[in-house]
């Protein structure tokens, strides 16, 4: 009995994988996606892959005259995620090749002191799981005390994988 449930819930596992996977862009490596969260559940990423790792990054001044304006948690995630994607495009990669994020927020007195995780989501999406960039990669986002310096409220680093 239990060899025939461990069969099946294994099964399970590999139906649902198929049917949440995704390839564009990153054949071979399996991701499962529900539809309604805005990340994978897990990515599974061949030996074969070549794996780029994206250092931390932090929002430029909205304005160069003024380097402590970095602005709200909503603004420094556009911020992160547009250069980011610069970056990946860089080296010859996409936004759709990620498969893991690490993203740090610092709470925000607005928020009660509880990091914003519902503004960077929302910008979140318009990067990840749309229309245009269907993957969604992994993610742990974790409230800190603080970043590299008071007003930078949020740094995010990535690791991504495309098949040669």
């Amino acid at each position: 009995m239990r060899i025939i449930h461990a069969v099946t819930r294994g099964a399970t596992a590999a139906v649902l994988a198929t049917l949440f996977a995704s390839s564009a862009g990153a054949e071979g490596i399996v991701r499962v996606m529900p539809p309604d969260a805005p990340i994978a559940t897990s990515a599974a990423v061949p030996a074969k892959a070549n794996l780029i790792f994206l250092s931390g990054l932090v929002a430029s001044p909205i304005d160069p005259s003024r380097p402590d304006e970095l602005g709200d948690t909503r603004r420094q995630t556009l911020d992160i995620l547009t250069r980011m994607k610069a970056q990946i495009e860089g080296l010859g990669s996409s936004m759709g090749s990620i498969v893991k994020m690490t993203v740090f927020l610092v709470g925000v007195p607005e928020n009660g002191g509880r990091m914003d995780r519902a503004a960077m989501n929302e910008v979140f999406r318009t990067f990840f799981g749309s229309a245009d960039q269907p993957n969604k990669p992994t993610r742990s986002t974790v409230q800190v005390a603080g970043l590299g310096s008071p007003n930078v409220l949020v740094e995010i680093e990535a690791i991504a994988a495309d098949m040669p």
